[in-house]
Order: structure tokens, then sequence, then C-alpha cells
């Protein structure tokens, strides 16, 4: 019997179109990693909250990885902390699920701490091992926010502190990220460095010169780079300041 794996994305789905507030790079580690292990003969079915109509109940999107779509609140997007408010409906809409297919697990991956509190019930309830990912964190947010509306609440420390607590193996994507979880949550055991994945069907190495002629650029240009969806919590703005000020007319910024 293969593996079979459930993921949690409680608060967004790894195939919704790409470029929305919440849908960015979680979105298709989630939906590639799990695409990879199908492929691998595991089976992986992620759970993640309903979000509009006229989605199907279950979309097998790759042999061997198919999203279920809970239903647990409105069927549209809503602030991650009003997501709190729905989860314990998550959580019944999963074991319904569970109760009719039959369906079994031996293994969670949690990614995001809103799933992070529902992983920890599962796990106890289903007496499987639990490995979490968390992709931000709320003490890392708040040292560069710039106002109060920008700053997380305190719930999400907690129960990213619980989580990590809670779990059996936790992956962080850079070593940078393992040592903030060790200095602001006490991570101390448990973890292991796992970069994200690149796509090399897209995304391979070329010279720089051609890359430079692709771009439009001359051979004696500087450049700098900006890969990333156009929000505030990406820093942008602070870059555009930056460049504002540079003195050299040589320079060249390009957003992607």
């Amino acid at each position: 019997m293969s593996l079979r794996i459930a993921v949690l994305s409680a608060h967004t789905c790894p195939i919704a179109p790409l470029g929305g507030w919440e849908t960015g790079g979680m979105n298709v580690y989630v939906r590639e990693l799990s695409r990879a292990l199908g492929a691998r003969g595991v089976s992986v079915d992620i759970f993640t909250r309903r979000q509009t109509s006229d989605v199907a109940d279950v979309v097998e999107y790759s042999p061997g990885a198919r999203v279920v779509h809970v239903d647990a609140g409105p069927h549209r997007h809503i602030d991650k902390y009003d997501v709190l408010d729905y989860l314990p409906d998550f959580a019944c809409a999963v074991q319904r699920f569970r109760a009719l297919t039959g369906a079994s697990y031996d293994l969670i991956h949690s990614h995001y701490w809103l799933s992070g509190r529902l992983a920890l019930r599962f796990a106890d309830r289903w007496g499987v091992p639990l490995v979490s990912t968390f992709h931000t964190l709320a003490q890392l947010k708040n040292r560069v926010a710039e106002s109060a509306a920008e700053r997380e609440q305190s719930v999400r420390y907690e129960i990213e502190r619980r989580t990590m607590a809670g779990s059996d193996r936790i992956v962080a994507l850079t070593a940078v990220d393992r040592q903030q979880m060790v200095r602001h949550y006490g991570a101390l055991a448990r973890m292991a460095v796992i970069p994200g994945g690149v796509d090399l069907a897209r995304f391979r190495p070329i010279e720089r010169a051609e890359a430079r002629r692709a771009l439009g650029l001359d051979g004696s240009s500087k450049m700098l780079l900006f890969v990333g969806r156009i929000q505030r919590l990406k820093g942008l703005e602070v870059l555009l300041r930056a460049f504002a000020r540079m003195s050299d007319p040589d320079t060249r910024l390009v957003v992607v």
C-alpha cells in the first residue's frame, strides 16, 4: 500500500490562479511538491477552504495528487484572521470526508500557521506524525512592519509556537529560517532545512550576456532585479525609494 499524506492548506488553494492577495509562492510550493510526490507513487489529499461556488469538491490535478475543497465559511476570500473563526467547521468537514470516503492517512503535512492549529488536533486524533512548514513567521513580519495595521496578532505567534512544539518534524526552507525559528520560537530539535524546488523546465541558467540581451540591456549597465508579487509586504516601495536616491544614471531597475 502506498504512503498516504493529508496536506493542510487551510487559507489558500494551491490550484487557484496566481497573483491574488493570498495566492503566491506557497501555492506553487504545495501544488508542485504534492505533484512530485504523486509521481513517485504517494497518494496526496490537499485540504483547503472553498472560496468559490463553481469549483468541484475534489479535483485530481495530477496523478496521485488531489485537492479537496471543504466548506468553512463564505465561498469567497476572507481575511486570514477571520478564517480562524471557521476552523472548527473546517475540521468537521475533513472528518466527514474521511467518514464518507474511508480515507486514512499515514502523515500530515501542515502549511502556514492556520493549518497548524488544525494539524495538531488531527495528528493527535488520527495517531499519525506531523510535519510542519510555515513559509512566513509572525515575529519576522512584525520586525519590518511599518504600522500597527501591518503587525501580526499575538494569536498567530502562539499558534506558531504550539505547532512547532507539537510537530514531529519542522521543515525550514533556508538555514536563515531555521536560525530564526530557533531564536524566536525555541524550536531546537526535529528541524530539517529543505530548500524549495525549482521548475527546471521553466527556469534554467543562461549566460549573463544572453540574459541582458533578452532584457534589452547593454553590457555596461548595472541592473537591480525584483521578482515577486506587487504587494506591500514584499517591500517593493522600499526598493523604489532607494533606487530614486541613486546617483548612477546607468543603473536600471527591472521589476518582474
